[in-house]
């Protein structure tokens, strides 16, 4: 099973119906970067072998993560709540590359606030599907998952703690980190297929 079909299984799985009308109108209009790597510098997101994970194996190590951590929060599977939660991990490096990236050589480090700036100006549109505060959980995440070197963070003085940001931030900004790491897992079949 490829990383495609196992993100629309976990997706299947835990997102409500809407949710995933809502990620597939929305995955038509990203740029397709999802087979480039999530590392243009090669020093992170590396595996044991030394392989760059893609944009694509990076976001499905996060999402098989949060499908396990979201009822630690009281979270249910197919309701609106998991779908911010597992659309945040969808979106957040979603424009890595910008937000033309044809042929970009490297990753855009202000990726954060390039995707929450596009929550942010099509709120109307994401308002149609979910609530004010729905959306406001969802560009947060996006916009801060970097945790303190957020490109919007810098200069406010304000520091990135539980006071300061929703759990789903903080829960989005530790997945990244721990994949980045390479201290997440997604089960494979013992060939370095994914399991179904």
């Amino acid at each position: 099973m490829n990383c495609d079909e196992r993100i629309n299984e976990i997706l299947n799985k835990c997102m409500s119906e809407k949710g995933i009308e809502f990620w597939n109108g929305l995955k038509a209009n990203i740029p397709s970067v999802w087979e480039r790597p999530a590392s243009s510098s090669g020093k992170y997101h590396l595996n044991e072998d030394g392989h760059v994970h893609s944009i694509n194996e990076h976001t499905l190590e996060m999402l098989h993560a949060a499908t396990k951590l979201i009822r630690m929060f009281g979270v249910s599977e197919k309701t609106e709540e998991s779908d911010i939660i597992l659309l945040s991990v969808l979106l957040h490096d979603s424009l890595k590359y910008g937000k033309e990236p044809h042929n970009k050589p490297h990753t855009d480090n202000k990726h954060d606030q390039l995707i929450g700036d596009v929550v942010k100006n099509n709120r109307q549109f994401f308002m149609q599907f979910y609530s004010e505060q729905q959306i406001n959980i969802l560009e947060e995440s996006v916009r801060y998952h970097s945790g303190r070197w957020s490109t919007d963070l810098k200069g406010t003085g304000k520091e990135f703690n539980s006071r300061n940001f929703t759990f789903q931030t903080l829960t989005l900004h530790i997945l990244d980190m721990l994949s980045t790491n390479n201290c997440l897992r997604t089960p494979t079949n013992g060939t370095g297929v994914l399991n179904g």
